[in-house]
């Protein structure tokens, strides 16, 4: 299956995801407790999961899905091709309902992501992206190709940084304090690598945990606008379908 169907594939998935997320998020009941099987935020969790894993297995791949059940790594590890989903990223957003929450899907081959879409609910945009073929925003009917980032010197006067609304630590204030008039732009979920790919930020530096469904989606769509997602040895990119699905820190720029 080529590209072009795989990222529409994908897209399906991810719009699906979008409106089943909507209909706990706009419920008149959204409010009631928070905690438990019941609660919205679980809900539109597994609705969303179940919305994109129907439309994901049309590819054939397998999915790892952060919502799905736990793969053995002696398992996936034999995977060449499959899907890394998040089916709601940014739990905190969606519960502050601040509408800063996205819907990730990724394709990774060999440790790398290949395609990616980032899908956000509230405003229906949609990021895509697979490799050597650039970057999308779709937005109001209209597809508009993202241009490429020049590379970022960090010595720069106002270098906008991006970070999280929810997850601030004090390594990421060190950092941010030692840049140059450095400007702070906050966002949740992958809509951080967004603010990237769209110009609207020039580096983000994460100091703290993430999973490798919260990064693989939007990590594909910021390279393909010249951007690299770099993991703590500052040499190479973030690698996928690691035993440990945690990620380390990194800097993308």
């Amino acid at each position: 299956m080529n590209a072009s169907l795989l990222v529409e594939i994908a897209v399906r998935a991810a719009e699906k995801a979008c409106r089943e997320i909507l209909t706990v998020y706009y419920d008149d009941n959204f409010q009631v407790e928070l905690k438990g099987d019941q609660s919205p935020l679980t809900r539109a969790d597994k609705l969303a999961h179940e919305a994109i894993i129907a439309e994901l297995n049309t590819s054939g791949y397998p999915v790892l899905s952060e919502e799905g059940r736990d793969i053995p790594f002696s398992e996936r590890k034999a995977w060449e091709y499959f899907w890394m989903v998040d089916p709601l990223d940014g739990t905190k957003e969606f519960i502050k309902r601040n509408d800063e929450f996205t819907v990730n899907i990724a394709l990774i081959h060999k440790g790398r992501p290949v395609l990616g879409v980032v899908a956000v609910p509230v405003t229906g945009d949609v990021y895509l992206a697979s490799a050597g073929a650039g970057a999308t925003l779709r937005r109001d009917g209209k597809s508009v190709p993202l241009s490429k980032r020049p590379p970022v010197d960090l010595t720069t006067a106002g270098l906008k940084v991006v970070a999280s609304r929810s997850h601030m630590s004090s390594a990421t204030e060190d950092f941010i304090n030692k840049l140059n008039k450095a400007e702070l732009v906050s966002a949740g979920s992958s809509l951080k690598f967004m603010l990237l790919a769209e110009g609207k930020a020039d580096v983000y530096p994460r100091f703290g945990p993430t999973m490798e469904w919260d990064t693989a989606a939007a990590h594909i769509i910021v390279n393909e606008v010249g951007m690299k997602v770099y993991s703590s040895d500052g040499n190479t990119e973030l690698l996928y379908n690691k035993e440990n699905l945690l990620n380390p820190d990194f800097l993308v720029k």
